[in-house]
């Protein structure tokens, strides 16, 4: 498997009191690479990840096209030769990033390749996308529980603390699934957003976890379209997110019955903020002064 991490060297810039300075230092970055994805032989998408957690990743991937339902309908999962050959044997080497997915079913093979490194909502948009995610996904949104906006903000703030790649080179996303007492079930790190949450989502899916209906799914990056329907699929109520959210996320958000929160910024102390877009049935401000 190939490094979360890297170093390099890199010259430094600062400006202080206008005084100009430059230096070299190492530095720690992210690794991106691309990982090839199979289903039964045939390459479904190639998406750029960090490595780590493939097999969930390509769980949550294929359960949120909905092309899978279960860990059931995966029999075998594989690393495969990729495209670098060995100067001494001249044999293509593993290099980790060529994954190929068996289903017990001949019929989930795949109809058509999709390329996702180019776009952030993989080419979707609008009413028509939204109607499709509804006709693929198997579960309602669980309406009947609440949680305070302090049990929110202190999972946020958990998930700070847990952004361990982060705290290293400041250029992943993560995401968390965080039960109704605030706790982090799960937290994984990528380089995308959309495969933090395909990863996080993934675990469950192995775990027999799904619908996550007693869950909510907490993002350290924007809310997009994308996302929204990856919670949606995994009968996720709610999405909270540190950043800000799309228009298309707001409008999938209120159209699915999902509670849908932006900025959600944790303070010191247990103070922090946030946006509440749609769905506000689920925060409990009961206690709030007007």
């Amino acid at each position: 498997m190939g490094r979360v991490t890297d170093s390099t060297r890199i010259r430094t810039v600062r400006v202080r009191e206008g005084r100009l300075y430059a230096g070299r230092k190492s530095d720690h970055v992210a690794v991106e690479e691309p990982l090839d994805i199979r289903l039964n032989g045939q390459q479904l998408s190639l998406t750029m990840r960090t490595p780590g957690n493939d097999v969930e990743l390509i769980h949550g991937f294929l359960h949120g096209e909905g092309i899978i339902r279960d860990r059931e309908d995966i029999s075998e999962a594989r690393y495969c030769d990729g495209a670098v050959v060995d100067e001494g044997n001249g044999f293509a080497q593993n290099t980790y990033n060529v994954m190929d997915f068996t289903t017990t079913r001949p019929q989930l093979l795949p109809l058509v390749t999709k390329n996702f490194t180019t776009t952030s909502a993989c080419g979707v948009c609008g009413s028509e996308s939204i109607d499709a995610v509804r006709q693929k996904s198997r579960y309602t949104l669980m309406q009947t529980w609440t949680v305070t906006p302090q049990i929110v903000l202190a999972a946020a703030r958990a998930l700070s603390d847990q952004q361990a790649v982060f705290a290293r080179t400041g250029g992943v996303h993560a995401a968390a699934l965080v039960d109704l007492e605030g706790n982090l079930l799960v937290v994984r790190e990528d380089v995308g957003r959309h495969n933090a949450v395909d990863k996080v989502i993934g675990w469950a899916l192995l775990e027999d976890r799904l619908p996550l209906r007693d869950c909510f799914l907490l993002v350290s990056s924007r809310a997009s379209f994308e996302i929204t329907q990856k919670a949606y699929m995994a009968g996720i109520p709610m999405l909270a997110c540190v950043s800000a959210a799309s228009s298309l996320a707001v409008d999938t958000a209120e159209e699915f019955g999902m509670t849908l929160l932006g900025f959600t910024r944790a303070g010191e102390h247990g103070d922090g903020r946030m946006n509440l877009y749609t769905h506000p049935e689920r925060i409990d401000l009961a206690a709030a002064e007007r």
